[in-house]
């Protein structure tokens, strides 16, 4: 039955806002989702190569959810809290199931079931797929299910909208948000007794990447700004294969490595003969010839480092340039139109060759941003994952602000698994959406019976600022900052950082947040001004920006996707904690702390891909009978 009195907003259109639409509008409270684009346009449309789960098939293999479980944790440094992970892993069976049921068309073996792939980080087929669009047959199908809400009226979207500020009560719990309509460019506050941010990633912060242009990170900062704290903001993935482009990268999915792609570079610099003319034998297959286990499907920063390695430190580029191959060709060519030809038909499409024929060029590039909005849960009693309904399930440090997916820091630790976004992504909206739903349930009284003044308090501040946008006479252009901030960030805070650089980094973003207080609008007018919306970003990636580089200052060890070449070991006594980042209004800078991991079920270990390993189960039940003593 619907509550009429309770509402929720969630903002941002992709897997995990569909996700969470779904599941609280099936409660009975309605929804409103707002997002910048058209729902079926958000970014998760771009995941390509699959999400993971064990299956029966996976099973006969000697895997199992604990496994999942242990990988994640494993390939994650052991950063992240492990209750959640286990509870995401051992859900993802039973989500797989949901939405083949949905009619995701998920490719098959020839016996009619659901086929699987190897991905990094595992020795065993554990990624369920549809081709190499998975993303977008997955953001498809929630979206149907949505528009099924939407035609019982308690979803209610508002594409094309965005975000600009949560609105906290006097007690300081988020009673709605302020949005601005991108068309017409009206600014507006809209209730809520809850809100959720599922606004994804922040890739922009680095100028090029594999993210949509929209993926800023600006909703995320102005959530952070409010008070609500950020998480391992320092922890960066960089996709170790990427098209270099000169407006931005374009992912070839780790799924090329996982459907038998092998990375490979001349064993001689500067051999510049056609590849298919170079013999096996004058071929440096670097991966496998230094992770003979896992070869080319090691985790993602273990293979970017190495081939940012083999460029830049070893001069063995392909031509001399920043990029390796990665090869295809030994592939039959209908098995690649089968499984990887979504990625396929990209490379043609803005390389001019064909993977069947010649081995693709790729470098790394930004992807995923392992940091986001720190979040809180409740623990089972045995700590074997989270308490299902639980209303602080994915919380901000905000009573009544929540993040699912990759805004939320909660999953992947130090450095993600390939194929685990988009499970954590639908995992945070079907399960901790029952504790939002709670929640606003639970509530003495309804935000919509409030007097207002915080909704027109918040509203005439955002005004305000956009008039004093548009009405800015200084001298710097904003999408200068931009790049020269992209710029920066690229060179000193992706795959090898070193402590005199991340200070010159910190002096670099000084110089360029005094720059933007006297920046000026090209376009000044009040109808779809995508200039107004880019510089009002620009100010807020700054600040995320700033929280990257002083987080990765302060941190002063190697774990994951961040690498100090001037700490190049782990430090688990020191840095086995969370980062802890909040913003300290006054000064308009960052403020870094740190808490402890939730490492229970598994006691840390050398991480070690060179060779197989097995999940420490003996380990693990050791240390659930210590702390239950």
């Amino acid at each position: 039955m619907q509550n009429s009195n309770r509402r929720v907003i969630v903002v941002g259109g992709g897997l995990a806002g569909l996700a969470a639409t779904i599941r609280i509008a099936e409660s009975g409270v309605p929804v409103d989702l707002f997002s910048l684009v058209p729902v079926k346009r958000s970014h998760s449309v771009c995941a390509q190569g699959g999400i993971n789960a064990c299956n029966e098939i996976a099973r006969q293999q000697g895997y199992s959810e604990y496994e999942h479980f242990d990988e994640t944790v494993y390939g994650g440094d052991f950063l992240a809290n492990q209750p959640p992970v286990h509870e995401m892993t051992h859900w993802a069976p039973r989500i797989i199931d949901l939405l083949d049921r949905m009619g995701v068309p998920f490719n098959r073996s020839a016996e009619g079931r659901r086929d699987l792939r190897l991905f990094g980080g595992s020795l065993f087929k554990r990624t369920h797929f549809a081709g190499a669009t998975t993303g977008q047959q997955l953001l498809y199908a929630l979206d149907e299910q949505t528009r099924r809400w939407q035609h019982e009226k308690r979803v209610t979207k508002y594409e094309h909208w965005e975000f600009l500020q949560p609105i906290l009560d006097d007690d300081g719990s988020c009673i709605g948000i302020v949005a601005q309509d991108m068309r017409t460019m009206q600014i507006r506050s809209f209730k809520a007794d809850a809100v959720v941010m599922a606004t994804g990633g922040c890739g922009l912060v680095y100028g090029k990447s594999t993210n949509s242009v929209i993926c800023t990170g600006a909703a995320a900062s102005r959530c952070f700004q409010a008070g609500a704290a950020y998480g391992n903001p320092e922890f960066v993935q960089v996709h170790p294969t990427a098209i270099p482009g000169a407006d931005k990268l374009r992912l070839m999915s780790e799924s090329a490595r996982g459907e038998g792609g092998r990375v490979w570079v001349p064993r001689n610099a500067g051999d510049a003969r056609d590849p298919r003319q170079i013999p096996t034998e004058e071929r440096l297959y670097f991966l496998e010839e230094k992770y003979p286990a896992y070869g080319n499907i090691v985790p993602r920063d273990i293979a970017t480092r190495e081939i940012f390695d083999i460029c830049v430190n070893q001069g063995l580029g392909v031509a001399g340039q920043n990029q390796v191959y990665l090869d295809l060709t030994h592939l039959d060519r209908e098995y690649l139109e089968r499984k990887l030809g979504g990625i396929v038909e990209i490379y043609r499409k803005f390389v001019g060759e064909d993977p069947a024929e010649m081995p693709m060029r790729i470098f790394p590039g930004v992807h995923y941003s392992m940091g986001g909005l720190w979040t809180t849960y409740t623990p089972k009693d045995d700590l074997d994952g989270m308490v299902l309904g639980a209303q602080n399930s994915m919380m901000t440090s905000i009573q009544g602000l929540y993040a699912f997916g990759e805004v939320n820091y909660q999953y992947h630790g130090a450095n993600r698994l390939g194929a685990n976004a988009l499970l954590s992504c639908i995992f945070d909206g079907l399960f901790c959406g029952v504790g939002v739903a709670n929640y606003v349930k639970d509530r003495d009284s309804a935000a919509a019976e409030g007097d207002g003044r915080a909704h027109d308090a918040a509203r005439k501040l955002e005004e305000d600022r956009v008039e004093q946008l548009v009405s800015a006479e200084g001298d710097e252009n904003p999408y200068l900052i931009g790049r020269e901030l992209g710029e920066e960030m690229t060179a000193a805070c992706t795959v090898v950082k070193e402590g005199a650089r991340l200070e010159q980094a910190q002096g670099t973003l000084a110089s360029l947040r005094e720059r933007y207080a006297n920046i000026a609008l090209s376009d000044t007018g009040l109808w779809t001004n995508q200039n107004l919306s880019y510089a009002r970003a620009v100010g807020d990636m700054l600040v995320i920006a700033d929280a990257m580089i002083e987080a990765s200052v302060a941190r002063r060890e190697s774990r994951g996707s961040h690498y100090r070449s001037d700490f190049p070991t782990r430090n688990d006594g020191e840095f086995l904690k969370t980062t802890v980042a909040n913003y300290a209004a006054e000064s308009g800078r960052v403020e870094i702390g740190y808490e402890p991991v939730m490492s229970e079920l598994v006691t840390p270990r050398e991480r070690n891909y060179s060779k197989t390993h097995a999940p420490a189960k003996a380990e693990a039940a050791k240390t659930k009978a210590t702390a239950a003593s």
